[in-house]
């Protein structure tokens, strides 16, 4: 059986863990590339097609499935813009396609403010109370693995990212350019970027399909993983042709 390559990108300081799963349970059907933050010059955070340019470079030549998740999806929008051609397939989970007003710019750049301030442990905790709905912050297995991750990724890093998140500019004029198989995945309870995001996200898209994961948030790859597993699987698998909305 011929392996999909696949690249996964992830979000916001998320290291490659937070595809640990997906890894593991995939690599039947795929050959998989994480790219990881912490390999990258921080300048690439300069601009989103610097971010795209070096992600896509973790790729060898050829087509490929890409899948993104948060910060990651928007990137992959991004990756769309400068190599749409070489994408056979487009997974976006729990992400969005919105520019930021001046109150969200402004939220961003005082979480930055806290980092800059030594307070990055106090960073940590507002982002983990976006990134998992309240009911799974008992679960402390979860709790760790993800606190784990986004201390690995460094304080560094997450600065650079937050500003490039502050800049992002309205992508969802560009979506119905989007012609690959795409699929559009959310924790029903996601926080950091809602279902209103991912139904934007896929009613801009034609053809897309749209799969909503119950009881779960932000980081449906770690929170869902075996639903999660089995959506992507199905995603690189589908040989049917679309059917046009």
């Amino acid at each position: 059986m011929t392996k999909t390559p696949l690249l996964l990108v992830p979000g916001m300081l998320c290291s490659p863990r937070l595809y640990t799963p997906q890894v593991s349970a995939l690599a039947d059907v795929a050959d998989i590339v994480v790219p990881d933050w912490r390999k990258a010059p921080l300048s690439i955070f300069d601009t989103w097609d610097s971010t795209a340019r070096w992600v896509l470079e973790q790729m060898p030549p050829g087509p490929f499935a890409l899948a993104g998740l948060s910060l990651g999806g928007m990137i992959s929008v991004e990756i769309m813009q400068i190599a749409a051609d070489r994408i056979t397939k487009l997974a976006l989970l729990d992400t969005g396609m919105r520019g930021q007003n001046e109150t969200e710019k402004a939220i961003r750049r005082a979480r930055i403010r806290l980092a800059n301030e030594d307070r990055f442990e106090l960073v940590l905790g507002l982002q983990l109370s976006r990134f998992l709905p309240a009911y799974r912050l008992s679960d402390k297995a979860l709790v760790d693995e993800v606190m784990a991750m986004c201390l690995e990724t460094g304080v560094e890093i997450y600065k650079r990212q937050e500003e490039l998140a502050a800049n992002r500019i309205d992508r969802r004029p560009d979506l119905p350019r989007i012609k690959c198989p795409t699929t559009v995945v959310c924790g029903r309870d996601d926080l950091a970027t809602p279902l209103a995001f991912s139904e934007e996200i896929a009613a801009g898209i034609k053809g897309s399909e749209l799969i909503v994961i119950e009881d779960c948030g932000h980081l449906i790859t770690m929170e869902k993983p075996e639903e999660t597993n089995a959506i992507l699987r199905k995603w690189l698998t589908d040989s049917s042709p679309r059917v046009a909305r």
